[in-house]
């Protein structure tokens, strides 16, 4: 059976943890599921670094012993891990007697075998970062180049670990291999390691809270050798209970930000090489979650960071966990913003994912009694199928790639088609056509079939949804994380006759207060709505009028030359119309209004919502995906307590037909001007 061992690095408890810490936490424990689901035998380590004089001081100012303070954080953690149900099979602690008793072996067995010896250091050290440095790498002479905080002059008698002694062999390994990932922290450490290493203090004489060197107790075993040994301490190594060492070790991936890569990918590794040890498979170094749009490191110094239990509470945990995993190109530098994390569980969540979901089972209960219908084999055309297989192919290879944006990126490919898919067949038509009914049940079919294998593949991400999702298409919930890989991706897994349980819109959408209301990325003027064409027209009170549009309420294609009674205008008065291509993403009727709908509208990173008075004349559900033309610049008014933000373009019949004004080439992005 494969084996899958995966790490993050284990956390400092000195305060408590912010989004960036969980970002780490949730990326592994993605890949865990993935691993697990695809029925490896996975080990997923986490835990804390408790020891160290920040610690130390850190418990002396607020008059509590070391383990008492790191007690009280590290239960926090548990706390927050368990919020973001991360599936950990271990989690370490630095204090604990099993990994105390494997780092003092491993320190005198490096000393008794030469590659640790005593001498003496003079030198700068920064507490925070835990790191010597030589004056020549400092900062404005006196701050560390990692933290930018003050350094103290520091003047002692500790062991040292020959690290040198390894440069070259390190090295070769390094430009041989795929170790270090992604290739920009490879590149990086090669260049570090160019520059020469010095040997490694590995102990501290002016420290007390730590595990003590076993043959010298002046002296306590610095961070290096005890927190990075937590790898193979919480596998058992060195000791008489050793199967999941023998079982797992090497690690197949250490996955660590990127200001720490240097001491997974040289100390680390220079330490097994002196050991005899296996080194890990990989090493991937993720970039940070920087906060709000100055891009800023998060720090409680900056009053900027973000926590976690508040946004799980306000948005939900799916939403949470899917903005982390999908918002940044897993590797790089991203950006957090509460904004962002509403336009993505809008969009993505809600009207994409959401609204399939809906209008999918809507139709099954409409056209076919609420049953999953048989499929006809000669009217079916398989455009799902194909590209189901396609997709979940192209997710796996990003998810055994670490690119875990990606594979959901990929996934999303399936679920944008099956919506275009349902515009595209029109299932309210074919209904209509005795001769099409084969047609609609597989089209119908298609789609129920392909939420039912994007709830499988979403398993690693999403904790609440994907049983969500397989419930309300009549399916054993408990069954979509446990069913056979392989049996449960294939198509036709779902069995015709099969009951849907149409339930609750799975991602309700985010409503903004108007006064938070701030897009992420402005593209066409943010101002606007008033009923779109073939709307009533808008008495002052904001209550829908009884009477038909006018022919001329903003509608294209009224007539060959000017509307009799319609003033003629000089360009400059149509210049101050801006139109823009939107694409309707959402739909739905509005209570108690029987001719207004409620449309979203996506005018390209901007999204909208507009009220329009088309609701005779189309169904929401045959609206998502159409381009229409939005006038964006309209003031902003009321229709039955809705906000409309723009008015679209239809034209009317004589005999009172209406037909929106759409794009005849698809491939158009929206937000783009019409002149």
């Amino acid at each position: 059976m494969t084996k899958f061992y995966i790490t993050t690095p284990i956390y400092y408890p000195s305060s408590k943890l912010h989004i960036g810490h969980s970002y780490t936490t949730v990326a592994a424990d993605a890949l865990a599921r993935y691993h697990r689901r695809l029925g490896h035998e996975t080990y997923f380590l986490t835990g804390t670094d408790e020891h160290g004089q920040k610690i130390e001081r850190a418990a002396l100012a607020q008059g509590k012993t070391p383990i008492e303070f790191v007690d009280e954080i590290v239960a926090g953690i548990k706390d927050l891990w368990a919020a973001l149900h991360i599936s950990y099979d271990d989690f370490i602690r630095t204090t604990e007697p099993r990994h105390q008793r494997v780092v003092q072996k491993i320190f005198k067995q490096l000393y008794d075998q030469g590659d640790i010896y005593k001498s003496s250091y003079e030198g700068w050290y920064c507490t925070p970062c835990e790191t010597f440095w030589i004056e020549s790498k400092l900062k404005e002479g006196n701050l560390c180049p990692d933290c930018g905080g003050p350094v103290e002059w520091t003047k002692e008698e500790s062991y040292f670990f020959r690290l040198s002694k390894y440069a070259d062999r390190l090295l070769q390994y390094i430009e041989e291999t795929d170790f270090i990932q992604p290739a920009s922290r490879k590149n990086e450490m090669i260049s570090f390691i160019n520059q020469g290493l010095e040997d490694l203090c590995v102990s501290r004489s002016t420290v007390r809270w730590g595990i003590p060197v076993p043959f010298d107790e002046k002296q306590t075993i610095y961070v290096w050798i005890d927190a990075l040994s937590n790898y193979i301490s919480a596998l058992g190594w060195g000791t008489e209970n050793d199967e999941l060492y023998q079982k797992f070790w090497p690690a197949d991936v250490h996955l660590v930000g990127k200001e720490i890569v240097r001491f997974h990918t040289i100390i680390w590794p220079c330490i097994l090489m002196a050991l005899g040890l296996p080194l890990p498979k990989k090493v991937f170094g993720h970039g940070w979650l920087l906060f709000g749009a100055q891009a800023e490191k998060m720090s409680k110094s900056k009053g900027n960071v973000v926590d976690p239990y508040v946004l799980i509470e306000k948005y939900g945990i799916d939403p949470v966990r899917y903005y982390l995993l999908r918002e940044v190109p897993f590797g790089s530098d991203g950006t957090y913003t509460e904004d962002a994390l509403v336009l993505r569980t809008n969009t993505d969540l809600a009207n994409d994912l959401g609204n399939l979901l809906s209008r999918t089972t809507q139709m099954i209960n409409k056209f076919s009694g609420g049953l999953v219908p048989e499929p006809d084999p000669e009217a079916d055309d398989r455009v799902l199928a194909t590209l189901a297989e396609q997709v979940i192919a192209e997710y796996q290879g990003a998810m055994d790639r670490l690119e875990i944006s990606n594979a959901l990126v990929a996934l999303w490919k399936l679920v944008d088609r099956a919506n275009k898919y349902i515009d595209e067949q029109a299932p309210w038509a074919l209904a209509r056509d005795a001769a099409k009914a084969g047609q609609l049940r597989s089209v119908l079919y298609s789609l129920a079939e392909s939420l039912r294998i994007l709830a499988v593949a979403l398993t690693p991400f999403l904790v609440q949804t994907p049983e969500r999702i397989w419930e309300q298409l009549g399916l054993d919930p408990a069954q979509v994380r446990t069913l056979p890989w392989e049996e449960a991706i294939a198509w036709g897994g779902l069995k015709p006759g099969t009951v849907i349980r149409r339930g609750a819109p799975l991602f309700p959408r985010i409503e903004v207060p108007k006064a938070e209301a701030k897009p992420a990325v402005e593209s066409a003027p943010a101002t606007a709505p008033q009923p779109a064409a073939g709307a009533p027209a808008q008495p002052e009170a904001g209550a829908a009028s009884t009477q038909p549009a006018r022919p001329d309420a903003g509608a294209a294609g009224a007539g060959p030359g000017p509307v009799e009674g319609v003033a003629q205008i000089e360009y400059d008065d149509f210049a101050k119309v801006d139109l823009r291509v939107a694409e309707i993403i959402a739909a739905e009727r509005i209570p108690k209004a029987d001719r207004l709908l409620k449309l979203q509208l996506a005018v390209g990173e901007e999204r909208r919502q507009i009220v329009s008075g088309i609701a005779q004349y189309y169904a929401p559900e045959e609206l998502i995906g159409k381009r229409i033309i939005l006038v964006s610049n309209l003031k902003p008014k009321k229709l039955r307590g809705v906000e409309s933000h723009g008015m679209l373009l239809a034209a009317t019949a004589e005999d009172g037909r209406l037909s929106l004004v759409t794009l005849d080439k698809p491939d158009f992005p929206t937000g783009m001007r019409v002149k």
